[in-house]
């Protein structure tokens, strides 16, 4: 393998650059419509070109080096992505999330952490149980990359969280408070909106009727950040259009777990999915499409009929 000059390694960061703020305009989050700080450069607007299905193409003018970077966002700026949740979780090899106390600043190395950035930038709206706020007290803003910041939309059925947590008081993102309609506080934490939501049998909330009253408000586009609890329901519940898991290698030790899904007794009804593989530094993320080919499913079970496919992948490499 030759050696990377200095130089090259200044292009290749240019290229991806200006290919992230075509992502931002392919995906109806760039300047015309969020006041993002820049446009993206003019020659990068002809990297990418509509297909006949409305959807988006790299063109051979997109440089080598933003490649990769631009195929693992792509999907996320096409028209079929409005109506998308995409969950997230980053993990070590021993599948832990976080110590057994909690600790987990942070899993994943700084390729990721940019990573979930660029993710929340895309979407329309950022969700995260109230055990993420309450371990992490995360911003769940876009200050590391160009682009607008999210709705931030925490899950607090009981409605227990304080008012301190910072996405309650830095007014950075317009935040909602999500509790279950029994449990609604009189007044809301700091700045954050209330949204009251129904609960199911397991006294969670309706995550259907969570999706639902999201699309009401024009959030159409969706990023389940965490935690762990919180992504495997939406799992569970055929809520999620893909699923990405970054693994680093770190090895924890009877931590928290990462997906907590219900019992397989054969290996034969497991979910083996067909990954794209991208890596992040020292860390692998694995993207993978839940979708199922007909466009719908109402349940876990069918979205797991719908998503069985032979594993493969690709290896890339994001800048």
């Amino acid at each position: 393998m030759g050696v990377v000059t200095q130089a090259e390694q200044d292009a290749a960061a240019e290229s991806a650059a200006a290919a992230w703020l075509a992502l931002l305009a392919a995906a109806g989050r760039g300047t015309a419509v969020a006041g993002t700080a820049e446009p993206a450069p003019p020659e990068a607007a002809g990297w990418l070109c509509r297909d006949a299905d409305g959807g988006w193409q790299m063109r051979p003018s997109l440089p080598q080096a933003a490649r990769d970077l631009v195929s693992l966002y792509l999907p996320l700026c096409t028209d079929d992505a409005d109506g998308w949740v995409v969950g997230h979780l980053g993990q070590s090899l021993d599948g832990c999330i976080a110590t057994h106390g909690g600790d987990s600043c942070f899993v994943t190395g700084p390729d990721n952490i940019l990573h979930l950035h660029r993710m929340r930038a895309l979407c329309h709206a950022v969700i995260v149980g109230a055990g993420t706020v309450v371990n992490d007290d995360p911003r769940l803003t876009t200050r590391l990359v160009p682009g607008p910041s999210p709705v931030r939309v925490v899950l607090d059925p009981r409605g227990r969280l304080a008012t301190e947590h910072r996405l309650f008081q830095d007014e950075a993102a317009p935040t909602l408070l999500c509790t279950a309609e029994h449990a609604q506080p009189t007044t809301p934490p700091g700045a954050a909106g209330l949204l009251a939501l129904p609960t199911d049998d397991d006294t969670g909330l309706r995550l259907d009727a969570l999706v639902t009253a999201l699309a009401a408000r024009g959030l159409t586009r969706l990023f389940v950040e965490g935690g762990g609890v919180t992504v495997s329901r939406f799992l569970a519940a055929g809520l999620l259009s893909r699923l990405q898991i970054a693994v680093a290698p770190l090895l924890i030790g009877q931590g928290r777990p990462g997906l907590s899904l219900p019992r397989t007794e054969r290996l034969a009804d497991a979910l083996r999915l067909a990954p794209r593989i991208f890596r992040m530094g020292a860390d692998m993320l694995y993207d993978l499409d839940l979708s199922p080919a007909d466009g719908g499913c109402t349940d876990g079970a069918e979205m797991a009929a719908g998503a069985l496919a032979d594993a493969g992948g690709v290896l890339m490499r994001v800048l």
